[in-house]
């Protein structure tokens, strides 16, 4: 069973299934996140949805490096969580079947290219409470 983090499905509410993958990367003592701007400003585990045809991993590099500018190495699959949430940037309804990796930042190539996002730089223990939502929260508290 998947454990569900966040709010609970609104009864007869349509949600559109949206798989994605996300990473925790420590380097240093720190962890790499993403800042994204909009549409509300907050920290996140890098990462985002796997487009149509595309493998887990294969999205995993893409996205992280899409909004950190990082290549990444070593990806471990460590859980599944679902968030049921509104994204007003497709407008839709979503039930977010997010898997979670442990990857590790090996090369710095430049700045995001993802409008919006940053790359920033945080201790482990500070992101476990500033994360957005609880479920990046909950991974980070477990292998941050």
């Amino acid at each position: 069973m998947t454990r569900r983090f966040g709010e609970a499905p609104e009864p007869g509410r349509r949600y559109v299934l949206r798989p994605g993958v996300y990473a925790i990367l420590p380097r240093d003592g720190a962890l790499l996140l993403t800042h994204q701007a909009e549409p509300v400003p907050e920290f996140q585990l890098p990462g985002g949805g796997i487009d149509p045809g595309e493998s887990p991993l294969r999205a995993l590099h893409r996205e992280v490096f899409e909004e950190t500018g990082w290549r990444i190495g070593q990806a471990r699959r460590l859980g599944v969580l679902r968030r049921f949430t509104f994204m007003p940037e497709y407008d839709l309804w979503a039930e977010k079947l997010c898997t979670i990796y442990l990857a590790f930042p090996v090369r710095h190539l430049g700045p995001p290219s993802e409008p919006g996002h940053q790359a920033v730089w945080m201790a482990p223990e500070v992101a476990a409470r500033e994360l957005g939502n609880p479920g990046d929260r909950h991974f980070v508290r477990r292998y941050g």
